[in-house]
Formats: C-alpha cells, sequence, structure tokens
C-alpha cells in the first residue's frame, strides 16, 4: 500500500493552522498570520514523528497534549496560567467540534447496508463492547460538561468584545489610542462640572507618552500636595475628583480635560467634546484586552461619519 506522507503531512498542517486560526476568533484575539503557521507547523510533526522508530512515544495522549501545549504557546504567548488554559480549553472545543462535524458528515451522506446490518445484528444480540459503552457512560458527562463550561466562556468573551471601542485622545499636540471598554457601571463624574471620568492605563504605553503623563499617572498625591510644579497650560486642565472603592475611603484621584476625545464602537465615530481622563500605571485588564474603562456617557456625543472620524 502506497503512503502519500507529503500529502497527509500537508492536509494535517493546514487544519492545524484553521484550528488555531479559529481558535483566535473565539477569543476574540488578534494574532499573526505567521504565528499561526508555525503553531500548525508544530502540530503537523506529530505525524511526520508517528512514521519513526519513536511512533510509540509521540502516538502516546501525553505527548499530543505537549504538542497542544506548544502550540498554543507559539500563536497565543504566556501571559499568566488563566490566559494559557483558556486558550487551550477553547483549541479543544474547536477540534471537537470541527471533527465532529465531518464525523457526522461522513456517516450521514455514507450508506453501507452491510455494515448496518452488521451493526444491527449485534445491538440485538446483545449490549455491544462493554469497554465502548463504559466510555460512552463516563465520557458523555465529561465532555458535555466540558463544553458547556467553554461554550459559557465564549459567550462571555462576545459579550465583552461588542462593548470594545477604539478610542482616541488628544492633549497638547499629543494623540494616544487605547482599547477601550464601555462600563456601564462606571459613574464617576466631576462632582463640580459633572463631566464623566474615562480611566486609562499608560502601563502597556509609557515609553510612547510624555513625561507630564507619566507624573500623573505615577502618583497623584505629590501633584495634591504641591510636592510637583507642572506646566501652567497643563494645571489649567485638571481636576481633582473624589472616588471611592469597595473596602476603601473616600479618595482622590487628578483627571485631566484633553482636547478633544473621539471612540469609534462599531464604525461609528463619537465625539466627546465634554469628559475627563485619568490616567493610571494599573493594569485594567487581566489579559490586555482593553486599556481604559469607558464612560457610558461619553457615547452621547456627537457622530462622526467616514474620514471624520480620523483625527490626525
Amino acid at each position: 500500500m502506497t503512503v502519500y506522507l507529503d500529502v497527509i503531512w500537508a492536509l494535517n498542517f493546514l487544519f492545524d493552522s484553521l484550528l488555531l486560526y479559529l481558535t483566535g476568533i473565539f477569543l476574540k484575539r488578534d494574532i499573526r498570520i505567521w504565528r499561526i503557521l508555525i503553531g500548525g507547523f508544530i502540530g503537523s510533526l506529530i505525524i511526520l514523528l508517528s512514521f519513526t522508530s519513536f511512533q510509540v512515544y509521540f502516538g502516546h495522549p501525553i505527548s499530543k497534549l505537549l504538542f497542544s501545549v506548544l502550540m498554543i504557546l507559539t500563536v497565543f504567548g504566556f501571559k499568566r496560567v488563566s490566559f494559557f488554559i483558556k486558550a487551550l480549553m477553547t483549541f479543544y472545543v474547536s477540534t471537537f467540534i470541527i471533527g465532529g462535524a465531518l464525523i457526522g458528515i461522513h456517516y450521514f451522506i455514507q450508506y453501507d447496508s452491510v455494515l448496518t446490518t452488521k451493526v444491527l445484528m449485534a445491538s440485538v444480540r446483545g449490549f455491544g463492547d462493554p469497554i465502548s459503552w463504559g466510555f460512552v457512560l463516563i465520557g458523555f458527562p465529561i465532555a458535555w460538561h466540558f463544553s458547556r463550561k467553554n461554550i459559557e466562556s465564549m459567550e462571555m468573551t462576545k459579550i465583552k468584545y461588542d462593548q470594545l471601542v477604539e478610542v482616541s485622545i488628544e492633549i497638547e499636540n499629543e494623540l494616544l489610542t487605547f482599547k477601550g471598554l464601555i462600563d456601564s457601571g462606571n459613574q464617576l463624574y466631576d462632582p463640580i462640572s459633572k463631566l464623566p471620568v474615562m480611566i486609562v492605563s499608560i502601563k502597556n504605553q509609557i515609553d510612547a507618552v510624555s513625561e507630564p503623563i507619566q507624573k500623573l499617572a505615577s502618583s497623584p498625591e505629590p501633584l495634591i500636595n504641591g510636592n510637583i510644579q507642572f506646566p501652567n497650560e497643563w494645571e489649567s486642565r485638571m481636576r481633582v475628583i473624589p472616588y471611592k472603592v469597595v473596602g476603601h475611603n473616600h479618595q482622590l484621584i487628578i483627571a485631566i480635560k484633553p482636547d478633544r476625545i473621539i471612540i469609534k464602537h462599531d464604525g461609528i465615530g463619537y465625539l466627546c467634546e465634554k469628559g475627563l481622563i485619568s490616567f493610571t500605571m494599573q493594569q485594567l485588564s487581566a489579559d490586555d484586552t482593553y486599556e481604559c474603562i469607558v464612560h457610558p456617557k461619553m457615547l452621547t456625543g456627537q457622530r462622526l461619519q467616514g474620514e471624520s472620524v480620523k483625527v490626525s
């Protein structure tokens, strides 16, 4: 029998790459094509190694798990354990969904009367293979629970993704762009002007922002106490805003009145003329999905269409 190893390898490389791409879609994460191709190549190596003298090792479930781990690390990287586990589990769910669909379509289209008769006779005369029955009875509840949990996680990811926006901030001839999350629970206002406040993290862009913004984000206390002097054009923009969080008494933060804020959501730009920005060094999202928390009132401003959305 002739085995076309190159064709088998190419098919596995293609399908592994597509499964990794589908995983990225489910997770709503931006990934590079070259990472997907490298991950697919790593996954396809197990086919080539199966035709070597090491077949007994690379055909083991532990080896397959290790290859899956390497594929996920290559494509999505490692930021924290929860981030990695979610990506790995979603990859397996994607594999099971596509694999199950292909098997189901295959047996739906193909009909073998001889095979069907043999299966029916075996079912009538006995209870079938006890190992298979035991595997189904134990494996089905586990698979059902595993799939339900991951689908719920995908739904939550989609809900969060639908609330993501692109935020452009222009201040003192400086243009900053962030990924934002619309938070309906954000009710932070300036008590005097009643302007809504947006919380922006510069942790991932600290080298790209100016020194005044870095000082504002590092600690507000020296500024509030007057220990640090700022240029007049920055001091005129500052607002001291009280706020409170669970487990703490009233705190004070410093917010800045920018030249303008443009929020892009679902292809529509919103010009927020009345809003404040509070910069922080804290990471707002555990998986870096967003970098700022957008006040919902900021999307009630003037709508911009087409080229008007651009601020540069």
